[in-house]
């Protein structure tokens, strides 16, 4: 089995001094002192101990290993485990992270591949609850009120692959098919341009790809068309930590999907309640969650009604929309009426505005700067992993944020940018006050004169990197 214990070597027998070393990452570093102070190795190991076979087989990768490196693709943005590996490779703090030496061969893309179809989505889901628990054991997740909202991710399926279900025709023999049956000849590009004008052409009842079944047609945000997957994840509102997350295919409607989410967020809340908290901190509500907020795809009366039977108060955005009868539809009625009453209250309001705020700003960090607006997997259970492993990472994040201000080694690195800056522009003003401070037995003035030229090369260079930080520069920085 791939262990830590496993990976255990004897120190090789050479000076230290003969072997190139390089300083481990900072935020690395503070992100392996939190991994090692909540037993994350142990844990993974002891999870996924049924997966592994403890004499057959060749050497694999150890669990706590495999879910580290899905994590740097958060933090570093790649997407593909591909790119992951070749990362990997090629840096020594990433090495330092995961404790390879620099005479060990970093695992390759077709291990990393190999061990997620191995480890089930259950594994991923614990791993994920794991971290959840070191959220709130920081007093990092309160629990009350829980926004909801979804996302669409580009599937690993080209649209100019899909088949008929019924007959597996391609699209173009199916095209030529019917204009047989009519008795029409007509080119490919004309069918093309006559299909056009078709509604519904690309239906997910009539067409699938065959590479990725799971996979759906749907309009992107952008407004193209791709198969995609629904990612909706549940976000507690005072701290924005992530408590649910879940995955369906790319047409599932909101009104669909969140009959799975908010259940999962119901009972994440209730599995926290007890874990204690460090003192001065808050801890989570001993009510569980009281109040749910969501924007206007989510409204609607059985949905309404299914929020109020489950005992937490809703407050949806209302979409625009006509008079409508309540004939035999009293408790729906009754559902939306008290959501409309509470969504226009100033708490209702309030929490509107900060659903923008908690809600938008996971998505933008898990999947646009982290790399997985287009998903690099197929099959549902493997999107679902990945998108475990993606909203762990940024819980990761939070807890790293309270200890060094920033949730990424690019955060960290701006940060820094930002320090020597002020610095810069704080030796600037001081000039004349400085040039008051220096000690009278400095009476050297050419000694004086490269000490402001100095400060004045300071200056100049924090402003250059101010300006490259705020175009952008070529290595991504």
């Amino acid at each position: 089995m791939g262990t830590q214990r496993g990976r255990e070597k004897q120190e090789d027998l050479f000076y230290a001094s003969e072997q190139a070393e390089a300083p481990g990452h900072p935020f690395y570093q503070q992100l392996n002192r939190v991994l090692e102070e909540a037993k994350f190795d142990a844990f993974c190991g002891q999870r996924c101990r049924t997966f592994y076979h403890s004499k057959l087989g060749r050497p694999s990768l150890a669990p706590g290993v495999y879910f580290r490196l899905l994590l740097i693709g958060f933090f570093e943005g790649i997407g593909s485990e591909r790119g992951i590996a070749w990362r990997v490779a090629d840096s020594l703090s990433l090495r330092r992270f995961l404790k390879y030496g620099l005479n060990e061969a970093t695992p390759d893309h077709v291990t990393i591949s190999r061990t997620r179809r191995l480890v089930d989505e259950a594994a991923h889901q614990a791993v994920f609850t794991f971290v959840l628990t070191e959220v709130a054991r920081r007093g990092m997740l309160k629990g009350k009120t829980i926004g909801i909202d979804a996302t669409t991710l580009e599937a690993n399926a080209a649209m100019r692959s899909l088949v008929r279900r019924d007959t597996s025709e391609t699209y173009m023999e199916y095209l030529r098919r019917l204009a047989k049956e009519a008795g029409l000849e007509a080119t490919d590009d004309e069918l093309r341009r006559a299909d056009r004008k078709r509604k519904k052409k690309a239906s997910n009842d009539d067409w699938v790809n065959p590479h990725d079944p799971d996979a759906e047609v749907t309009k992107m945000k952008d407004g193209s068309t791709h198969f995609a997957y629904k990612a909706e994840q549940a976000v507690d509102l005072d701290t924005g930590a992530i408590v649910a997350i879940t995955t369906h295919g790319g047409a599932a409607g909101d009104t669909t999907s969140i009959t799975e989410t908010l259940p999962a967020a119901g009972w994440a809340v209730a599995d926290q309640i007890d874990t204690p908290t460090a003192p001065g901190k808050y801890g989570v509500q001993e009510q569980g969650m009281c109040e749910v907020v969501t924007d206007k795809g989510y409204h609607s009366g059985p949905s309404l009604v299914a929020m109020r039977e489950m005992g937490v108060r809703s407050y949806v955005s209302v979409p625009q929309q006509p008079r409508r009868h309540w004939k035999n539809k009293a408790e729906e009625q009754t559902a939306v009426y008290a959501n409309r009453r509470r969504v226009e209250g100033e708490r209702g309001k309030q929490l509107l505005r900060r659903r923008g705020e908690f809600l938008e700003r996971p998505f933008a960090h898990q999947y646009e700067t982290g790399g997985l607006r287009r998903v690099h997997v197929r099959g549902r259970g493997n999107v679902s992993k990945r998108v475990l492993l993606q909203a762990t990472a940024f819980n990761l994040a939070l807890i790293l944020r309270s200890l060094t201000t920033a949730g990424t080694p690019r955060g960290l690195a701006d940060l820094n940018i930002a320090l020597f800056c002020a610095l810069g522009r704080l030796l600037a003003t001081s000039h004349g006050f400085l040039h008051s401070l220096l000690p009278r037995w400095v009476s050297d003035h050419r000694f004086r004169d490269e000490i402001f030229t100095a400060f004045a090369k300071s200056q100049s260079h924090a402003s250059m990197l101010s300006s490259c930080r705020k175009r952008g520069s070529d290595t991504g920085s």
